[in-house]
Order: structure tokens, then C-alpha cells, then sequence
């Protein structure tokens, strides 16, 4: 492909530094584009117009093209016009005849203006490029096998289209997948997508509305099926209404009841749970009650006994082996006497364990089960580990899952208990979908189109090197670079103050922005002796207090604006970064506090 990439003064250098560097990247990589660069007579390739592009074109393939403007100066108006309008004809020609050789024009992604008539006129589409010319190599990586957007900036473009792409073929994998069963349709084991189980922590205890909000948080999140967590002080009617709680919020989905108690299981499953977790010798002898009464699938665990044992002591190497032969001998007698009982789709729970509680003890069991049983689908507890571990879940999911994957695991089952594991299921939903695909294209999780990085980027560009004296100098040996200095002083803003803070509202999760000022006849009043000596404890009733509430930063404060409720430059700036701090809070679902770090550094 031959494309020309416009630019404006600014970027020009900018733009041909990022073109060598993919030249040199392209170079015995077969197919290759050739991209040239235009550059306009303007400083900021964002404010490029039809009208700029043309007269940059016109410069360089038509130089002549405006000499009408001389030629005809003394001539009859409709005269000059007719000379006019046949000349710019001839020089669309011209510019047309140019262009042919090329496949496409790339203007920067940051480009308002609509370019649609240019191109018609021109007979070569104008498309969107990078919003950072710095991203230019990237997107030219593509240019062959996706048609970038008239309206998207390229790299956003190319991300979406990628991403979409990855997700039909997730979901066209799914849909071609063999399955060890089915429950509602969802497809458990085989060569089926792992799904994600989301566990409500002691449901028993909730009301019916909270059963069914949490319910619905882990569906939208992307859970293929919902247990029921059972308290230790449940009664079976508990049991009960929690499981029928969730059967009203979407019976057609997967209902799980977490208990070893056999009378709690035998009350779930009449109530209407289609799978029981778990099983084991413990409560075996009621296993025929619940195949009688309907389940659909059952998890099968090891006794703890011998968990417990493998936990106890430090012993040889010799009676090591022999706890754990005598674990996964307990786990496949377990899925032989269910099986017995009458339970036709059951899956194995070898149970992961915590780190520094026997982690990789437990991984090799799992190995040495996929050793001896190729084709029951496993249940992999991810919510063991990143529940007692301090760092952020996303990375942890995303290995724990990759794991899971070499082991051929069916099932990644996690609460989201505590604070810091907010988000666990969504991640595991996308590590699952990352999982499969790698395993089908036969390549690492790497570049599929879909990622789980958040925090992190997976290329950063090259920061500007700025040549100026050192900060603590005051000031800069180039006298264009002013070195910044935090103002000490504050001066209140005279229509009022902001309060700062994250809401849920019916619509989600929000920031509200609360303007607090003194009301007319209060600021009257205050002027007065009387009213400075019953001011305090009489604040909150001269105050008028106006709530906006947005879905971010630039909603907010444009708000803030349009009602003129900020008077100070001072007070804006103060605004602008709070309120982008609570949109960054919002968006990766942490807490937020006004004037508070959102992040904490890693001490070097």
C-alpha cells in the first residue's frame, strides 16, 4: 500500500522519526507499505481542514494551479468565473491524476472537520490516523487487512475492530465447542470455554433484594453461573429463600448451592438449585436423596481429613507421596460413589489452595489428577488465592487462569469477597475468553485483540527530552522552559465551595459534585455583629447546596461551568483535577477520598 500521512508543522519531525523507526522494524518482514509525509502550512496537524489538505496537495503536485487568480483579474466577471470554475476542474483533474498512485490519505485521529466531500472530490479515501503521530508505525502494521474510520482515530479504531474481532471468535469457538454437559445451555468441560462461578457470600443471610443485586453485578460482570454461599448458622429455609431469591431475579441461569451440610444441599436443590458444591464421604449417604430430587451436576472434593493431614507436620518424602496418593484417592472414590448414587454429570475439585498453605502442593495434585483422568471437567478455586493475597487481582486472575487453562480446567469459581477483589469475575470472564483463544490460535496470551492490562500499557511511547537545568535551580537555561512552582496560597473561591465524592444511584456508580455557597440573605446577615455572634451552629441553615451528578470528569465540571458556579481560575484547575482523580477512581472501582492520593508509590 502507498499512503500519505498530513501533518502540521509541530509534528512533522515527530511523524518521520516514527516512520524510520517502523521502516527499520519492517525491514525482511515481507509485504511493506511505503507512507509519505505531507505536511501543511499549519502548526497543529488537530486543526487540519479540507481546506488545508487541498492547498497542501495543490503545493505539492499542482504548483500552478491558482494562476487563474492573475490571469483574469480584468476580465468580465461571469467572464473570470467561467475561467475560474473550468481551472479548478482541470486542477481536481491534476490533483486526481497525482493521487491515483496512492491507496489513502492518514490526517491526525485529533481532526474534527468532515472530509467526506474532499473525498469524493478526490477520488481517495481520507481516513483518520493515530490521535499521537508517535503511534503512526502501529497503525500502519494493520493498514492492509482493516479499513480504518472516517470518524474513530486509527489506534482507537484498530483496538475496537481488534477487539470485536476477538470476541466473535470467542464466541464462535463457543458455539462449535464440544461439552462434557450441558446446564441451561451452558456448556461445562469438553473443549468448551472455561466459565466463571460467582460465589454470593453467605446469600443465607441477605435479603431477597440483596440476593438478586448482587446476582445481577455478577451477571453483567460476566458470570456464566451464580452459588449460593450458605452461612454455618443457615436453616434449611434460609437455604430456601436465598436460592429462590435468585431463581426469580433469572431462572435461566445456572444455581449453585455451597454447603457440606447434606440437609442444606438436599434444601437447595428442592428449591430449586440445578448443581451442589460439594460433595465428599461426609454427606454421601444423602447423595441419592438429592439425584432423586433433580440436580443437574455435583462437585466432588477430597475428605479434609486428609487435607487436614497433608497440613499437619512436617514429615518425610515418603509419607508426602503417600498423603497426596491418599487425597486423589479419596476425590476419585468420591466421583465413583456419586456417580453410583445416581449423579451423571459431576466435576472434580482436587480444591486449590492459599499461598503458604501447601499452593503448589495443590497444583500438583490437580496435574497428577489430569494424569489419571483425562476428561472430567475441573473446578479451579482462583478466589482461594487472590482472597489471601495482598496484591491486585488482575494479574493474579489472569496467571491463575492461564494455569488453569494448561490444566484443562472447566470451571473458575471466585467470591468477591473482599474489597481489594472487587472485579474478580469480569477478570476472570476476559482471562477465560484471552485463555481460549490462545489455546486455539496455538499461541501465548499476547497480542489477541483483547488483554487484561490496566494499570500497565503494553507499549509506551518515547517520553520528550527536555534539556534544561535541574529543578531545584529555579530556573531554566532555555528562557522559553519556565520551571513550575506549587503555589503556597489558597484564596476561597467567593461563590462557594465543592465537595467531591463517588455515588450509586439507580443508573450505577456516579461522581457527585456538591456545590455548597451562602445564600443571599445570608451573606446580607452576616455582615451584621448580631449574626457573626449565632454564626457558629447556625451554618448548615444559610448554606444553599446544589448536587450535580455525572458519569465523569468533563460532564461534571462542564456543568459547573454552564451554571456559573466557579468564579476563580484557581478554583477550576482545583476542580479539573479532582474531578479526573474521581473519574480514574470510578472507572477501576476504588475508593475515593477528596485531597487524598488515589495510588500509593512502591517505596524504592
Amino acid at each position: 500500500m502507498r499512503i500519505l500521512a498530513v501533518t502540521g508543522k509541530r509534528a512533522e519531525s515527530i511523524l518521520k522519526e516514527a516512520l524510520r523507526e517502523w521502516e527499520r522494524e519492517q525491514k525482511g518482514k515481507g509485504e511493506r507499505h511505503e507512507c509519505e509525509v505531507l505536511t501543511q502550512n499549519i502548526g497543529i496537524a488537530a486543526f487540519t481542514t479540507p481546506r488545508t489538505l487541498k492547498r497542501a496537495l495543490e503545493r505539492r503536485f499542482a504548483a500552478n494551479t491558482h494562476t487563474y487568480t492573475r490571469t483574469y483579474t480584468h476580465t468580465h466577471t461571469k467572464t473570470r468565473n467561467a475561467h475560474a470554475n473550468a481551472h479548478a476542474r482541470s486542477s481536481q483533474c491534476e490533483l486526481r491524476k497525482h493521487l491515483a498512485g496512492y491507496d489513502m490519505i492518514l490526517v491526525s485521529g485529533l481532526c474534527k472537520a468532515d472530509f467526506s466531500e474532499l473525498e469524493r472530490e478526490l477520488g481517495i479515501p481520507i481516513r483518520l490516523g493515530p490521535k499521537n503521530a508517535r503511534d503512526i508505525g502501529e497503525v500502519l502494521k494493520h493498514a492492509s487487512e482493516i479499513e480504518f474510520s472516517a470518524s474513530v482515530p486509527a489506534d482507537i479504531f484498530l483496538s475496537e475492530k481488534r477487539r470485536e474481532n476477538a470476541l466473535k471468535e470467542v464466541a464462535s469457538f463457543e458455539r462449535a465447542a464440544s461439552a462434557s454437559f450441558s446446564v441451561k445451555g451452558v456448556k461445562i468441560g469438553g473443549a468448551s470455554r472455561m466459565k466463571v462461578c460467582a460465589e454470593i457470600v453467605d446469600a443465607t443471610l441477605l435479603s431477597e433484594e440483596e440476593v438478586q443485586r448482587r446476582m445481577q453485578y455478577f451477571l453483567e460482570s460476566g458470570a456464566d453461573w451464580i452459588d449460593i454461599g450458605v452461612h454455618v448458622s443457615a436453616k434449611e429455609k434460609d437455604v430456601e429463600r436465598a436460592v429462590s431469591a435468585a431463581l426469580k431475579c433469572d431462572a435461566s441461569v445456572p444455581i449453585s448451592v455451597d454447603t457440606l451440610d447434606p440437609e442444606l444441599l438436599l434444601a437447595g436443590v428442592s428449591a430449586g438449585a440445578d448443581i451442589v458444591l460439594s460433595l465428599n464421604s461426609e454427606n454421601m449417604h444423602i447423595v441419592e436423596k438429592i439425584a432423586d430430587a433433580g440436580v443437574s451436576a455435583a462437585v466432588v472434593v477430597p475428605d479434609f481429613q486428609a487435607l487436614r493431614e497433608e497440613e499437619e507436620g512436617e514429615r518425610g518424602r515418603e509419607e508426602k507421596e503417600t498423603r497426596e496418593a491418599r487425597i486423589l484417592n479419596s476425590l476419585f472414590a468420591n466421583l465413583r460413589s456419586a456417580a453410583h448414587a445416581g449423579i451423571k454429570n459431576l466435576i472434580a475439585d482436587p480444591v486449590l489452595n492459599a499461598l503458604g498453605y501447601g499452593f503448589t502442593a495443590s497444583l500438583k495434585n490437580y496435574i497428577l489428577f489430569r494424569e489419571r483422568d483425562k476428561k472430567t471437567p475441573l473446578f479451579f478455586g482462583v478466589g482461594n488465592v487472590t482472597e489471601l493475597l495482598d496484591a491486585d487481582s488482575i494479574g493474579v486472575n489472569a496467571l491463575l487462569a492461564g494455569i488453569a487453562s494448561e490444566l484443562n480446567a472447566s470451571v473458575l469459581f471466585t467470591p468477591e469477597h473482599s474489597d481489594k477483589c472487587v472485579g474478580c469475575v469480569s477478570e476472570l470472564r476476559r482471562a477465560a475468553e484471552m485463555m481460549l483463544l490462545a489455546k486455539k490460535r496455538k499461541t501465548t496470551p499476547k497480542d489477541l485483540g483483547i488483554d487484561l492490562l490496566v494499570l500497565k500499557e503494553k507499549r509506551r511511547r518515547k517520553p520528550r527530552i527536555l534539556k534544561t537545568a535541574a529543578e531545584e535551580a529555579g530556573k531554566a537555561e532555555d528562557a522559553n522552559v519556565v520551571v513550575a512552582k506549587e503555589s503556597r496560597t489558597w484564596r476561597p473561591d467567593p461563590l462557594g465551595s465543592f465537595r467531591i465524592e463517588l455515588c450509586e444511584t439507580p443508573a450505577g456508580s456516579r461522581i457527585l459534585a456538591t456545590h455548597s455557597s451562602l445564600t443571599k440573605q445570608a451573606k446580607q446577615a452576616e455582615q451584621t455583629e448580631q449574626t457573626k455572634q449565632t454564626k457558629e451552629g447556625k451554618e448548615g441553615e444559610k448554606r444553599k447546596e446544589t448536587k450535580i451528578v455525572g458519569r465523569n470528569a468533563k460532564e461534571v465540571l462542564d456543568t459547573i461551568l454552564r451554571l456559573g458556579l466557579v468564579s476563580s481560575l484557581e478554583h477550576a484547575a482545583y476542580l479539573g483535577r479532582e474531578l479526573a482523580k474521581a473519574e480514574i477512581a470510578l472507572s477501576l472501582k476504588k475508593s475515593y477520598e477528596q485531597d487524598e492520593p488515589l495510588f500509593k508509590s512502591l517505596p524504592h
